[in-house]
């Protein structure tokens, strides 16, 4: 009997009450039934993922890391334009997916990655966001500074958000010039949004810059990345450099950066962080172990890296 009501209400799609009906049985029983038919595995539940979906790399990452999900994309060859254009769309996808009514989003500004996922936004009618916070200074050399600001005014668009600019460079010249700049009202009212962002994206960067933060001038001079190497960085977020166990690498250079700190990122609500390529992949590593990102967008190539034996030791590198 057991299998039978199995049989009507999962595979011939009838309703509980025409199978009570039909049976002449109470539809309390036919729930009764259907729940045993689970608990005695005559009804077995099984996902057939999708082909270029990768639930066994996600399910690995969830484990290792502790992250609340991860998402990898299919991705046709292990190539930084590629795995850009494809972490981008699938991040795109899902803060459409997930956005919540009045959401405060954090994103740095700096990030080719995170504006790929701009591009492939779509204008929303619902679930639109309050604000579109800049976290790290987008000031910069000017042919570059527009992609910057394009990033925050057009997200801020699509969103239906007001935008926050930080109108001030990512990388002061020196702490003092940096306690100068904090002194602007404009730069301190969106630095104080900091602490209510509930939805923040990031990109994880290797100590060698990106393309794009290069060529804006938000850069440090390379004795002092090297400094950073040296006291064991192999990544940052938003130029806040940690080491391959996710530790802060503090160095005097911390003091000149204006944006959001580590701390001030583990205190969001959701942290969404876009990366992928094999140069990024132990800034990931070390991304990952610091604790704060909750959601991790990457490509198959970099995820497979990431879970293999290589990343495998706790501590590892």
């Amino acid at each position: 009997m057991i299998a039978r009501v199995a049989q009507m209400y999962h595979v011939e799609n009838q309703r509980q009450a025409d199978i009570a009906k039909h049976l002449r049985i109470s539809q309390a029983t036919v729930s009764r039934m259907l729940k045993r038919a689970q608990d005695e595995e005559i009804v077995r539940t099984t996902v057939v993922a999708p082909s270029g979906t990768y639930a066994d790399l996600e399910a690995a990452l969830r484990r290792k890391y502790g992250l609340g999900e991860a998402i990898v994309v299919e991705c046709s060859e292990d190539r930084d334009g590629a795995i850009m254009a494809r972490i981008g769309e699938a991040a795109a996808h899902f803060v459409e997916a997930t956005l919540q009514p009045n959401e405060i989003i954090g994103v740095s500004s700096w990030s080719e990655t995170i504006l790929k996922m701009v591009e492939n936004i779509h204008p929303m009618k619902s679930g639109k966001a309050k604000y579109i916070v800049q976290t790290l200074g987008g000031m910069g050399d000017p042919t570059v500074q527009i992609h910057a600001n394009q990033l925050t005014t057009r997200l801020a668009k699509l969103t239906g958000a007001e935008a926050h600019l930080l109108s001030a460079p990512g990388v002061a010249q020196s702490r003092e010039a940096k306690l100068v700049l904090l002194g602007d009202t404009y730069v301190r009212e969106t630095m104080e949004l900091f602490e209510k962002v509930t939805l923040s994206i990031v990109g994880i960067g290797a100590v060698e810059p990106s393309g794009m933060l290069a060529r804006s001038g938000n850069v440090f001079a390379p004795r002092e990345l090297a400094a950073v190497k040296d006291a064991g960085g192999v990544g940052d977020i938003s130029l806040r450099f940690f080491d391959s166990d996710g530790h802060p690498v503090k160095t005097p250079l911390d003091e000149r950066v204006i944006g959001m700190t580590l701390d001030e990122l583990s205190n969001t609500d959701r942290v969404i962080a876009l990366a992928g390529g094999q140069s990024k992949t132990g800034a990931i590593h070390g991304a990952l172990k610091a604790g704060v990102i909750d959601l991790l967008v990457t490509d198959k190539f970099t995820a497979g890296r990431l879970v293999s034996d290589a990343f495998g030791q706790e501590g590892g590198d």
